[in-house]
């Protein structure tokens, strides 16, 4: 008879190819099953944190399911940024732990499954009798409701052997939410009204992307996304790039004409709207799975896939001019029209806009760009271009963290294949996720770290030190990346100027192999625009603070 850990390890392999883990007590026969009995394919990370921000950024960029798997415990405790982070972006996956053995917690144990039920993740428990049907309820769950679950092994039942019959079950897809037939109508309506129509999606319908694409020409439609599904309509003509705070000022223009917004599967945060100031003149009709609305502004929403609501759309309306006015040659660059990218900025060091612009040049088109939350990443999703839906992954922006950058490097590597695989990430981020650069340099084929390095933790010195706090424990001493780079196996590179890219420029055009760091030396005084909006609103909140 088959163990309880082999029985799980077999169903979990049957329906996921990659497990990114750290070993320990709790899971250690576990993965030695899964290593032992199946196929897939293990990667050691070195902190916990790195298990489960792998199996995200592997979702989000092939929407596959990855296994993540740390021991109990301490081990379990460390996952939890990325947990939070994970079941903030609804990213399916099974979090294998150990946990507690059944005879009762020991002096050392937690309550694990409180911790995971406070980052709004469920937990399924193992049990001798049954663990396969067990490990298939935790995989039914992930897929269905579309989030992370732990699969919890009490300790004592990993060697123990279980007689559940052998099977490798079938996972039933998840319902289609269909468009109610009342609110598609209204839908169409508004569509043959309006005048200046934009779709905009997010990562809920990137699925949808050649049918919002085909839906968008025949109603003549601007598209814009919200930045994590930002390539998806990559191509298009009549594509302006980014909805929200990364958007362009002529892309702003637009929004503020549109007259009918239809977000498919987009979550409206404050963000993407802008703070409410897009669209001063749009009816916003909502399209998502969500059982209401999920912004203030929205006028109808209906809860239904992306997906199948588009293609409902097709078989209901006509052919139509574009806007009015626009010729669709100059929406195409609507999203790099951001003025001028000089070298350096007035301090003397590099001016992060002409850093990443001569970056973005001399990248590969095949990417995948993957980013630590912080300041800087108004840089690299302003500037650098993408070819597909799924090539921005925004690690830690749902859950507003930072340090999860080479954390999630290691599954955005094993998912890049061929592509060359960015990681972006600030100093502070850097700093705090620095044990799975090692990670990312022993998995990745081709990858190109940019560390924007500055020497403070930027998104706090331009928000509080501009209301006059004390901006000594917003400062960091500056880090040599480049040495600690080469000291885990990569290629290294300081910064200072244009010029120093050279080298890194030829190592692309060469198709290079390896980890290549960009150690940028940076201007903190050069601000991003969607930070300028969020002082904006913190100056406002500090000056008209909401009346008891």
């Amino acid at each position: 008879m088959p163990t309880v850990a082999e029985r799980v390890a077999r169903v979990l392999a049957a329906h996921a190819s990659e497990v990114f883990g750290l070993l320990g007590n709790g899971n250690a026969f576990v993965v030695d099953a899964l290593l032992q009995h199946t196929d897939a394919r293990y990667t050691a990370v070195r902190h916990e944190a790195g298990t489960v921000a792998s199996a995200d950024a592997y979702w989000r960029a092939t929407g596959k399911l990855a296994i993540a798997t740390t021991t109990y415990g301490a081990g379990f405790a460390n996952t939890l940024t990325a947990l939070a982070e994970a079941a903030l972006a609804r990213s399916p996956m099974i979090v294998l732990v150990g946990d507690e053995p059944t005879a009762g917690r020991r002096p050392w144990d937690v309550d694990q499954a409180a911790l995971a039920s406070a980052c709004g993740v469920p937990t399924v428990t193992v049990t001798v009798d049954t663990p396969g049907a067990d490990t298939v309820h935790a995989l039914s769950r992930a897929l269905r409701e579309r989030i992370p679950v732990v699969l919890a092994l009490p300790y004592d039942l990993p060697t123990v052997e279980t007689a559940e019959p052998e099977f490798i079950p079938e996972l039933a897809p998840g319902n289609l939410l269909l468009p109610d037939a009342d609110a598609l109508a209204e839908l169409v309506g508004r569509l043959r009204e309006c005048k200046r129509p934009i779709i905009l999606a997010g990562v809920g319908a990137r699925d949808a992307g050649p049918a919002l694409s085909e839906l968008a020409d025949r109603i003549g439609a601007i598209t814009v996304t919200t930045a994590p599904a930002r390539g998806l309509f990559a191509g298009r003509q009549l594509d302006a790039g980014v909805c929200g705070g990364f958007s362009s000022p002529r892309t702003a223009g637009y929004l503020a004409q549109a007259d009918l917004v239809i977000a498919f599967g987009a979550g409206l945060n404050q963000f993407t709207m802008g703070f409410g100031r897009l669209f001063p003149q749009a009816e916003l009709v909502q399209v998502d799975i969500a059982k209401r609305p999920t912004h203030p502004a929205v006028t109808a929403h209906i809860r239904a896939d992306a997906s199948a609501t588009a293609m409902a759309l097709l078989t209901e309306v006509a052919s139509r001019e574009s806007w009015p006015g626009v010729d669709p040659a100059e929406v195409v660059d609507a999203q790099f029209d951001r003025g001028d990218t000089p070298e350096f900025a007035e301090d003397g060091r590099l001016d992060p806009r002409g850093l990443i612009a001569a970056i973005d040049a001399q990248l590969p088109d095949a990417r995948l760009v993957c980013t630590d939350g912080g300041h800087f990443i108004g840089w690299p999703n302003t500037h650098l271009r993408l070819p597909s839906a799924g090539s921005m992954l925004l690690v830690g922006t749902h859950f507003q963290s930072i340090g999860l950058g080479f954390p999630a490097a290691a599954g955005a590597a094993r998912a890049a294949g061929e592509r060359m695989l960015v990681v972006a990430t600030g100093d502070g981020g850097g700093l705090m996720g620095l044990a799975d650069l090692d990670s990312l340099v022993r998995t990745a084929r081709r990858a190109t770290v940019i560390v924007f390095n500055d020497a403070a933790y930027t998104a706090e010195t331009t928000q509080y030190g501009s209301l006059g706090l004390d901006e000594r424990p917003m400062r960091i001493d500056e880090v040599d990346f480049a040495q600690l780079a080469l000291g885990v196996g990569a290629h290294a590179t300081v910064v200072r100027r244009l010029s120093d890219l050279d080298s890194w420029a030829t190592w692309c055009t060469a198709r290079g192999e390896g980890t290549w760091v960009l150690d940028c030396r940076i201007s903190g005084s050069v601000i991003a625009p969607y930070q300028l909006e969020i002082m904006a609103n913190l100056r406002d909140a500090v000056n008209h603070p909401a009346a008891d």
